[in-house]
């Protein structure tokens, strides 16, 4: 089985939508996690890019990513727009 090498995390108030891909494109990982969940799920997973929309909560949960070992880069919002295919729910 191959293991996650690019993860994109969209951050809401306490549902956080996970996408992960492994070194091919290859959708590995799509699901909802709660606040609580998040730190435990990357606790198991190996080292991997973590890319997230800058915001106030994005900076916290980046630094104790990389407290895990990840590398966690911040895109700012105008990066993001057009990933947005309708209204605010990024997953759709």
């Amino acid at each position: 089985m191959s293991e996650l090498a690019t993860v994109g995390i969209d951050l809401a108030k306490s549902v956080f939508q996970i996408h992960g891909v492994d070194e091919n494109g290859l959708v590995l990982v799509r699901r909802q996690l709660r606040r609580s969940q998040l730190l435990a799920f990357f606790q198991k997973r190996p080292r991997c890019l973590i890319g997230m929309e800058a915001c106030a909560g994005a900076h916290d949960w980046g630094r104790r990513l990389q407290e895990l070992g990840h590398d966690v880069r911040l895109m700012p919002p105008s990066y993001v727009k057009p990933y947005v295919k309708r209204g605010k729910t990024d997953a759709a």
